[in-house]
């Protein structure tokens, strides 16, 4: 069982004070908070080695480029990819995502079909309607149960031989439910389609094993795992990324330059032009080294705990109405009370120093499905309490009773 009062001490802002209360955070699906541990390795790296990579002789050029690496090296081992050279630096999920619709302009034509699915995230749709504007290819789209679920059956018929390629999400960020990934996966291959996973969710929640998902391509980012904003990765099977074209030209993407023609780099940097996120980067490496030191398993078995807790409280309010109450899902909840807007909802608990999101949560076809104009959506950490949760609940029910 997790120390959980010992590991909060590792997160400073947990500390701080809201409307004169102690703050409960509970929006770790939009961003978690960030411990000591990479706060200072950040901070160290400025103080340290502040210095541009892979291209100086110079001693903190050397040393700044070994850690950039080193954590390249840390996020293949962790998530199970064969290569260093299939993990790709990005400035976060959806610059991965871009990275990849943009590379597949020249392989998709109007003769073609996409598939995603109706609980995408907005980054893991607009990319493939633009792809479809400049292709004239079709996008089809799984629709969800009402119980908030895939339907796995309507995905089985979407799958034809015009399919070229599959974008979903690991993990709905809105619903917290976990899609059956890996079958998903196995039935595209079979109909010889690509696969692209958004693992923005799942991978702050448990362990992932690239190589056992078969995946083509992998995206997620560094803010969901106690890591910095602004850096991500995405993988890519290496025969595949040595395939797609640079996403932007520039430095460090080239081998050779001359006005007749530029050779480009082979992988990773033909995908990381210019100056990257260095501290960035280095931050998210001991972000994935501090969140295997508490353990995923103990992660995922905790944050369970908090779910179950949560939802049980919260259904004994009247009037509340849980969407996607299944399960199979990480420790999200999204849920309205009655008529009253999610965001007045939200404002009140503010007020009792508690952070929730409210609104769409960038998946406006999931409001659609439901017929509602956004959600409450709380989120819980491996830093969270059952006692915060008592907190939330007895000031959700203080809301509903102000609202009327």
């Amino acid at each position: 069982m997790l120390d959980v009062y010992k590991i909060r001490e590792d997160f400073p802002i947990l500390g701080k004070k809201v409307n004169n209360t102690d703050l409960i955070y509970f929006d770790n699906a939009a961003t978690s908070q960030t411990p000591n541990q990479v706060i200072n390795v950040i901070s160290n790296y400025y103080r340290e080695n502040n210095s541009n990579i892979h291209r100086g002789l110079h001693s903190l050029s050397a040393d700044a480029t070994d850690k950039y690496e080193n954590s390249r090296s840390i996020i293949k081992n962790h998530f199970g990819a064969a290569h260093e050279q299939e993990i790709i630096f990005t400035s976060g999920t959806t610059h991965g995502i871009n990275i990849i619709s943009s590379g597949l302009e020249k392989f998709i034509s109007s003769k073609d079909e996409l598939i995603v699915s109706e609980m995408e995230h907005h980054s893991n749709i607009v990319p493939w309607q633009m792809l479809c504007e400049k292709t004239g290819s079709k996008l089809k789209v799984i629709p969800i149960n009402d119980d908030g679920t895939l339907n796995m059956e309507e995905y089985r018929l979407l799958l034809t031989p015009k399919v070229k390629f599959v974008f979903i999400n690991h993990v709905s960020n809105t619903l917290g439910i976990v899609n059956p990934i890996k079958e998903i996966i196995d039935l595209a291959h079979k109909n010889n389609s690509k696969v692209l996973i958004d693992g923005a969710q799942g991978a702050a929640h448990f362990k992932i094993n690239l190589q056992e998902l078969d995946v083509d391509y992998y995206v997620a980012s560094a803010h969901k795992l106690c890591g910095p904003t602004g850096v991500g990765f995405l993988y890519g099977k290496l025969d595949l990324l040595d395939s797609l074209p640079p996403y932007q030209g520039g430095g460090e993407m080239i081998s050779t330059v001359s006005f007749k023609k530029t050779e480009y780099a082979d992988l990773p940097h033909k995908f990381e032009a210019g100056t990257p996120n260095i501290a960035g980067v280095i931050g998210f490496g001991a972000a994935i080294d501090y969140m295997n030191s508490i353990g995923f398993d103990n992660i995922e078995a905790y944050e369970k705990q908090l779910l179950d807790y949560a939802t049980e409280n919260l259904k004994k309010i009247d009037n509340i109405k849980i969407y996607g109450d299944v399960d199979h899902k990480i420790s999200v909840i999204s849920f309205n009370i009655g008529n009253h807007h999610p965001s007045d909802i939200g404002s009140i608990l503010d007020q009792y120093g508690i952070a929730v999101r409210t609104g769409q949560h960038c998946t406006q076809p999931i409001m659609d499905h439901f017929n509602i104009p956004g959600t409450v959506r709380a989120s819980f950490s491996f830093y969270n309490t059952k006692s915060e949760i008592d907190l939330f609940i007895d000031a959700v029910k203080k809301a509903s009773k102000m609202l009327g």
